[in-house]
């Protein structure tokens, strides 16, 4: 794999000028900075590209308590000037939701859509995870180079999610459109203008789709949540709208690149590929430690801090920003032995591994995300064995944005069956 940078070697202001830049060689590999920063600053200063002083935590410990922290605030509406200074003002109509809160709001929002969003519905999407997965593989070519992001990586966590909803299908690839200008913005002025344009279809299109609902209701968790908002008065109109755009947007962005952080680093390795899938106990292994050594979710979203606070000896000041490398995290050598490399066999990984986040915010979609990444690495290995990269490992192009909250491949190809 590139090593771009050699963190042995790296002092604290150049692996900080490093995180700050999010350059193209930094987004190809920035593992090495963030165990330079674990080791020379772990609660560091940046001024990421949105201009924002914000504070990064990329100690496991810290991490994992800073996840769990109330003095950390998810309720961006608390520093709106901040806010509106990194997304502009039209984003905060569509962050009313539970990801966005904090108690007694975030508890309130969080058992309306738990009490819908069950381990039991969840389960029973099995049979309909399994059969999108076939379904996209019979589209795909087997014996020429393919792009697999695009064919199968994010139709299947967005097919499935939209399911769950209730979007129809003709309507799912303008929304996947549509969160797409979301996710990959930047911060100048034509980027922020494509955001607003992108957040005021997304937010008019669920606005309709809710009426839809209403008037006719198919069973599916948006028809719920319609019916506890009606029948209950749970939600207002405007958390019905933005837990459904969470729902959605988190409902298939991470589990789609995820996807393709698997499937290349297991075509990058025959032996722990073939580990991986010795049976089903171990695939789940398997993806467990996926998530922990290229997580898609690199950093945390932003919180702030409600006042002021001393995380391993850095004075944070009230109404900073703060957020949590994950990625970081997971490669603590202190929590797990030989962090840079993939082990599939590692134990203890699902009760340790913060790709899912940590405490109050912990991902409810956890199960969802694990089901469809065991389904469908285990259905796409099993029908192709012999699939290869279709080029070097380190050739590989990473996602590039301002300041990342995925990592991701730009693109993926492969050749599926090259016999």
């Amino acid at each position: 794999m590139t090593q771009a940078f050699a963190s042995e070697e790296m002092s604290s202001e150049e692996a900080a000028a490093a995180a700050s830049s999010c350059s193209r060689e930094f987004r190809a590999n920035p593992h090495p900075v963030y165990a330079a920063l674990r080791t020379a600053a772990p609660v560091c200063p940046l001024t990421p590209p949105h201009g924002v002083d914000t504070y990064l935590i990329t100690r496991y410990d810290d991490a994992r308590a800073a996840l769990a922290d109330p003095r950390l605030s998810k309720d961006m509406h608390g520093a709106l000037d901040t806010y509106h200074r990194i997304f502009g003002p039209s984003s905060v109509a569509l962050d009313d939701n539970m990801l966005f809160s904090d108690p007694p709001k975030h508890t309130r929002l969080r058992r309306i859509v738990g009490n819908t969003f069950t381990p039991k519905r969840v389960e029973s999407l099995r049979p309909r995870v399994q059969k999108i997965t076939e379904e996209l593989l019979d589209r795909c070519p087997t014996s020429e180079p393919m792009d697999l992001l695009p064919e199968f990586c994010f139709p299947l966590p967005l097919n499935v999610i939209c399911e769950l909803l209730g979007v129809p299908e003709d309507e799912r690839k303008q929304a996947q459109a549509w969160s797409a200008t979301v996710a990959q913005t930047g911060f100048g002025p034509e980027a922020r203008k494509a955001l607003e344009v992108a957040e005021g279809n997304l937010r008019d299109y669920l606005v309709d789709l809710i009426a839809r609902k209403r008037q006719d209701p198919d069973g599916g968790l948006l028809s719920a949540l319609v019916t506890a908002r009606d029948e209950e008065g749970a939600l207002t109109d405007g958390e019905l709208v933005s837990t459904a755009w969470v729902l959605l947007f988190a409902g298939h962005k991470s589990t789609a690149y995820q996807l393709g952080n698997a499937v290349y680093h297991l075509l990058a390795d025959d032996e722990q590929r073939r580990l991986a899938f010795r049976d089903a106990k171990a695939t789940a292994a398997a993806v467990e430690e996926i998530f922990r050594f290229e997580t898609s979710v690199e950093n945390s979203t932003f919180r702030y801090a409600s006042e002021d606070i001393v995380i391993r000896d850095t004075a944070i000041p009230k109404g900073a920003l703060v957020q949590i490398s994950i990625t970081g995290a997971n490669r603590d050598p202190e929590v797990f032995p030989d962090p840079d490399r993939m082990d599939v066999t590692r134990s203890n990984v699902q009760a340790t591994q913060l790709a899912f986040g940590y405490g109050p915010h912990y991902c409810i979609g956890a199960p969802l995300a694990r089901l469809e990444m065991q389904l469908a690495l285990g259905t796409l290995f099993a029908r192709f064995p012999r699939m290869t990269l279709a080029g070097a490992p380190e050739d590989a192009r990473w996602m590039t944005v301002p300041f990342p909250a995925f990592r991701g491949l730009a693109e993926l190809p492969v050749v599926l069956d090259p016999s």
